[in-house]
């Protein structure tokens, strides 16, 4: 199979310096493109801003915003068996960017923010065969929220986890099929969890190719 794995941050840049992001260390999108290679699949890493540098090995193209992140993907969809949509992707983006620094004042500045693509929904009508694998990342309501992300965005399954996940080596989680079936894991490796992923990728594919026979 050929994974196509985004991890880490976006940046929405404000001026020439500052921007919009979030803590994404991209470890858990970088675990599971080492374990599809180490499984003997060819993986494509799409990697935000991060100080961790990707798998030897492994083909990783750096972007830096959400529109990147997407152009990134686009030019690798086809090419794919499967897509994992780990990273943190930023929803929101400044209207305008200033090309210099802003420079302090004593008055207030309003910022004004718009939508980004919405990666996984653009795909959407183009999956065919392909697997699709989501993450949703939820403080309100988070098993609602993630079957309805499962369910709007054509998802086979999707990871939910909670933002104490950020940076740290182990996450409690739950993966859940579309078929509802939900595993639920406490304070595991983001290695081990990533090998279950993998895992449940491979029965989803084979099951989708013996039902195109």
């Amino acid at each position: 199979m050929r994974f196509l794995v985004t991890a880490g941050p976006t940046r929405e840049y404000i001026d020439a310096v500052r921007f919009i992001s979030n803590p994404s260390t991209g470890k858990m999108g970088i675990a599971v493109a080492q374990c599809a290679s180490e499984k003997g699949h060819e993986a494509v890493l799409i990697l935000g801003p991060t100080a961790i540098d990707p798998p030897g090995g492994i083909r990783a193209v750096r972007v830096t915003s959400a529109k990147e992140m997407l152009d990134a993907v686009s030019a690798e969809y086809e090419k794919c068996d499967c897509l994992v949509m780990t990273a943190a992707v930023c929803d929101y983006a400044p209207k305008t960017r200033t090309a210099l620094k802003i420079k302090k004042g004593v008055s207030p500045i309003t910022l004004e923010l718009v939508r980004t693509p919405d990666i996984l929904k653009h795909f959407a009508t183009r999956k065919g065969n392909r697997v699709h694998v989501g993450f949703a990342l939820e403080v309100q309501e988070p098993e609602k929220h993630a079957h309805e992300k499962l369910i709007s965005k054509h998802l086979d399954l999707i990871v939910l986890n909670s933002p104490e996940a950020f940076g740290t080596e182990t996450a409690t989680a739950s993966i859940i099929v579309d078929s509802g079936e939900t595993e639920e894991f406490k304070d595991i490796s983001k290695a081990a969890l990533a090998a279950r992923i993998v895992e449940r990728v491979e029965q989803i594919h084979k099951s989708a190719g013996e039902k195109a026979r």
